[in-house]
């Protein structure tokens, strides 16, 4: 039997980037289960008072899957993307059991360590897959495809999930739907993934430092956190974009509800963000690679900046807080696949999935600042002054970019992206 042919792009490789997107939906549909329930049913079923305490599971989803992130990227050359993105699902597969059985809150934080081992592996591996199978010329528009898929599956879950909840037990809803998307996803990969290591090796040889070696994770570390300012650039900006999202996603249903909207309202707010971010980041991420990463960025990191600012002054108003939701998904749409594809353009093809890894520590280390920060904020100085904090530092993010990113990131993943 004659060796398959490895080619680059999107054209060339399109059933397998189909079959990536397609599974990338049920990672992002993981988390979106629990987008409209899960602060809901610690308060519900644990009796929780304190915003601090139902935020834990947030801090302990985002502390797991920011250093899954950071080890998989260095994981990746050796053990294989496909090898990572089953290890993946395979984790996946107790959280809905661990749900179902709680007896207490801390059994729920402990799924959602797992929950984050699964978010980091298979997200990871579904992202640096797709950027090795089409090459660097569409890498925006692919990576838009991805992060449009994961949070297009968050959208839909979250308020299917909210619908749901109205008639049937939060918590059977999530555990139900959870197992099953865990299974098919496991199976799936398993079954029908390929490993992209040919694509790789086919790219860094038409690359124009083709002999460079993959960085050490010390090495990778250390560029991507502080010492290139476009990649210390993009992973700031990538932790301030979680730590929003942190706050979306465990204080906005809790606002919502204490200014007394229905379950089924929550859900609602909870799906709009998400589903306008997932739709959005197909047209953000191809104009990106039109127009450059650092005008998506820093205009998507304002106007998140923007809808904060209205959600903090929308007394819990449902139609304000949808719109302050739909503005947050526009700014987040242009931010997100555009800074993978920023920290994936500044750094040669062997060192992608380290960069990318270590840029996915820190964007994560972000739901861990904002469950904290979230939590204690929100406990002294409410819903709106919570709200109003975050929307300033995302602001201060944005004009971070604005002095340090290059105005053109250059495509051919050379170490700088320069020309303004």
């Amino acid at each position: 039997m004659s060796e398959r042919r490895v080619e680059l792009g999107l054209r060339e490789n399109l059933a397998q980037f189909s079959l990536l997107v397609a599974i990338n939906a049920f990672v992002g549909a993981m988390v979106g289960l629990e987008r409209s329930t899960l602060p809901l049913i610690g308060q519900a079923d644990f009796d929780l008072a304190s915003k601090a305490a139902v935020l834990s599971f947030i801090v302990a989803f985002g502390l797991a899957k920011a250093l899954t992130n950071l080890g998989a990227g260095a994981l990746a050359q050796r053990l294989g993307r496909r090898r990572l993105l089953i290890a993946g699902w395979a984790v996946a597969l107790p959280v809905p059991l661990l749900i179902a059985v709680a007896p207490s809150w801390g059994w729920i934080v402990a799924a959602n360590v797992l929950l984050g081992i699964n978010q980091g592996l298979a997200w990871s591996m579904t992202v640096v897959m797709k950027i090795d199978l089409v090459g660097p010329e569409r890498r925006g528009f692919a990576l838009g495809l991805n992060e449009a898929a994961g949070y297009g599956g968050l959208a839909v879950a979250a308020a299917v999930s909210g619908w749901l909840a109205v008639e049937v037990a939060p918590r059977d809803v999530l555990v139900a739907a959870a197992a099953g998307i865990a299974v098919i996803a496991l199976l799936v990969s398993a079954v029908f993934v390929r490993d992209t290591a040919a694509h790789v090796a086919l790219e860094q040889q038409r690359h124009p430092g083709g002999d460079e070696r993959a960085p050490s994770l010390r090495e990778a570390f250390a560029d991507t956190s502080w010492r290139d300012p476009a990649l210390r650039a993009c992973s700031q900006a990538g932790l301030v974009n979680n730590l929003n999202d942190a706050l979306a996603w465990g204080l906005v249903p809790l606002f919502l509800a204490a200014h007394g909207a229905s379950i089924g309202q929550v859900g609602l707010v909870a799906g709009v963000y998400p589903a306008v971010w997932g739709v959005g980041q197909i047209w953000t991420g191809h104009w990106s690679d039109r127009v450059g990463r650092k005008l998506p960025i820093v205009s998507g990191m304002l106007l998140q900046a923007g809808a904060l600012t209205v959600l903090a002054v929308s007394d819990g108003a449902v139609g304000i807080a949808a719109l302050a939701a739909a503005l947050l998904g526009v700014g987040t749409a242009l931010v997100y696949p555009t800074l993978i594809a920023a920290i994936s353009d500044a750094v040669p093809p062997v060192a992608r999935a380290p960069a990318v890894g270590v840029y996915r520590f820190w964007r994560d280390m972000g739901y861990v600042a904002g469950g904290v920060l979230a939590g204690v904020v929100a406990d002294s100085l409410g819903y709106g002054g919570a709200t109003a904090v975050v929307a300033a530092l995302t602001a201060a993010s944005g004009v971070l970019v604005l002095a340090e990113l290059p105005g053109r990131a250059v495509r051919a993943g050379t170490r700088s992206a320069v020309a303004s």
